[in-house]
C-alpha cells in the first residue's frame, strides 16, 4: 500500500499500480477480455452474485464477465479514490452515465435539490424528470429551504459551469441537514479541490475533461464511500454503463501528469484572464477570484483558480459568433480540460436545453485554456476580438490592450 503521507504529485504517479510488480510489468496492462474462464459452476456463480450486488470478484470465482468488473478499470478507480481522499470510486462510460447512476441509486420517485448553475446536461436530466425524480433548482443559499422529507440528494458544481461561480461546499452540506451532497468537481480536479474533505458524500468527474486531458476518451467517475460505491456498481452492472478498459488505461495514464498539466494551464489562464479584463470588447470576465472572492474560498476550499474562463462580450451574440469563428489557435468545440485550448458558446450548445431563465447570456463565451504559450493565446484572442470595420462606427478611438 502507498503511504498516506506522500504528497499529491507522488500519489498521482503511483496510486493504483500496487500490483504491477507482482505481475512482472512496469507499464499499466490492459485487460480487454469480455469474458473469463470459470473455475467451476458454484465458484463462478458466487463471484457473479457478489459483483452483481456491488461487490468485487471472489478469489475462487474470478471476474466472470467484463460488465461486472475489470482489473484495468479497477486500477484507475483505486487511483482516483486516493486522489479524492475517498474510500472507493466507480467509473462509467461517460460523466452523464455517472450522474444517471447516482440518481438511480438514490431511488426512483425521490426528490433532488440542484444548485444552479450546473452543466447543461445535468440540468436537463433533472429538469425533465426522465429518471423518475423531481428536482428543485435553487441558489446555494436556498438549499435549506428546498430540502424536503423525500429529498435524496443535493447536486452542485463548483466552480460552476459556465460562469465559474464558487460554492461553499461545507455551507451546503450543513444546509442539506444530512442529505447526501454530490459535488461535480470536473473544473477544479482533485489537484485544486477535494470536496469530501468538506463533507460531500460523492464527487463526480466528467473524466473526459482534465483527468484524461488529451481529448481522446469519454468517461465519468464518482468517488465516495464503499457503501455508496456498492450501490453505484449495482446500477452499473444492471444498466451496462461501464467504462471500456482502453479508456480506463488512458485515464490512469493521464492521472500521472494531471498535477503538472492543471498547474501549468492555471498559470496560463491567469495571464489570459488578466489581459481580457483590460480589453475594451469585454464587459466582464468570469474567473475565480476576479470578483475578489467574497466568500474567501480560494486557499480555504479551492487551492487555485483553475484554467476555465468565461467572458461577457459587449457586442453580444454577434460578437460571440465572430470570435468563435475567427480564432486560429483556439478550437471552436465543446468539452474542456485538454492540452489544447477550446472556445464555445454555452447558450447555443452545452446549455441549450436549460430553461430560458437559467440559460447563460447570448453574449457569453467560455474558454478552456490549454498548454500553449499564453502570449500566443492572447494574440489569437486579440485578432478575433478586433471587430470588422462595419462594427467600429463610434468606437474608432478604442485603445487596443498591450499583450501581457
Amino acid at each position: 500500500m502507498i503511504s498516506p503521507r506522500l504528497q499529491f504529485d507522488t500519489v498521482a504517479v503511483h496510486a493504483g499500480r500496487e500490483d504491477l510488480a507482482a505481475l512482472g510489468v512496469h507499464a499499466l496492462p490492459i485487460d480487454l477480455s469480455s469474458t473469463n474462464p470459470l473455475p467451476g459452476i458454484e465458484a463462478g456463480g458466487l463471484s457473479y452474485e457478489a459483483m452483481a450486488n456491488g461487490g468485487t470478484p471472489t478469489t475462487e470465482g474470478g471476474s466472470v464477465y467484463a460488465r461486472l468488473w475489470n482489473p484495468t478499470v479497477a486500477r484507475f478507480e483505486t487511483a482516483l479514490a486516493r486522489l479524492e481522499h475517498a474510500e472507493a470510486a466507480v467509473a462509467f462510460s461517460s460523466g452523464m452515465a455517472a450522474m444517471t447512476a447516482a440518481i438511480l441509486a438514490a431511488g426512483t420517485g425521490r426528490h433532488v435539490v440542484a444548485v444552479r448553475p450546473l452543466y447543461g446536461g445535468t440540468d436537463h436530466l433533472l429538469s425533465t424528470g426522465l429518471l423518475g425524480t423531481e428536482a428543485t433548482f435553487c441558489a446555494a443559499g436556498e438549499v435549506a429551504e428546498a430540502i424536503r422529507p423525500d429529498t435524496a440528494m443535493v447536486v452542485l458544481e463548483t466552480p460552476a459551469n459556465p460562469t465559474l461561480e464558487l460554492v461553499d461546499i461545507r455551507a451546503v452540506v450543513e444546509a442539506a441537514q444530512g442529505v447526501p451532497v454530490l459535488v461535480d468537481n470536473t473544473f477544479a480536479t482533485p489537484v485544486l479541490q477535494n470536496p469530501i474533505d468538506f463533507g460531500a458524500s460523492m464527487v463526480l468527474h466528467s473524466a473526459t475533461k482534465y483527468l484524461g486531458g488529451h481529448g481522446d476518451v469519454i468517461a465519468g467517475v464518482i468517488a465516495c464511500d464503499e457503501e455508496t460505491a456498492a450501490a453505484l456498481r449495482r446500477v452499473r452492472a444492471v444498466t451496462g454503463g461501464l467504462l471500456h478498459p482502453l479508456g480506463a488505461y488512458l485515464l490512469h495514464r493521464g492521472l500521472t501528469t494531471l498535477p503538472i498539466r492543471v498547474r501549468a494551464q492555471q498559470e496560463h489562464a491567469q495571464r489570459v484572464a488578466g489581459w481580457l479584463e483590460r480589453h475594451p470588447s469585454v464587459a466582464r470576465v468570469y474567473y475565480p477570484g476576479s470578483d475578489g472572492d467574497p466568500q474567501g474560498l480560494i486557499g480555504r476550499q479551492m487551492l487555485g483558480t483553475g484554467a476555465m474562463i468565461s467572458v461577457d462580450l459587449r457586442g453580444g451574440f454577434e460578437q460571440a459568433a465572430q470570435v468563435t469563428s475567427t480564432v486560429r489557435l483556439f478550437t471552436h468545440a465543446v468539452s474542456l480540460g485538454g492540452v489544447d485550448s477550446l472556445i464555445q458558446h454555452p447558450a447555443a450548445l452545452t446549455h441549450r436545453p436549460v430553461a430560458a431563465d437559467a440559460r447563460p447570456a447570448d453574449s457569453l463565451v467560455r474558454l478552456s485554456i490549454g498548454l500553449e504559450a499564453p502570449e500566443d493565446l492572447i494574440a489569437d484572442l486579440d485578432q478575433a476580438l478586433t471587430p470588422p470595420l462595419s462594427m467600429m462606427a463610434g468606437s474608432r478611438d478604442a485603445a487596443q490592450p498591450t499583450v501581457a
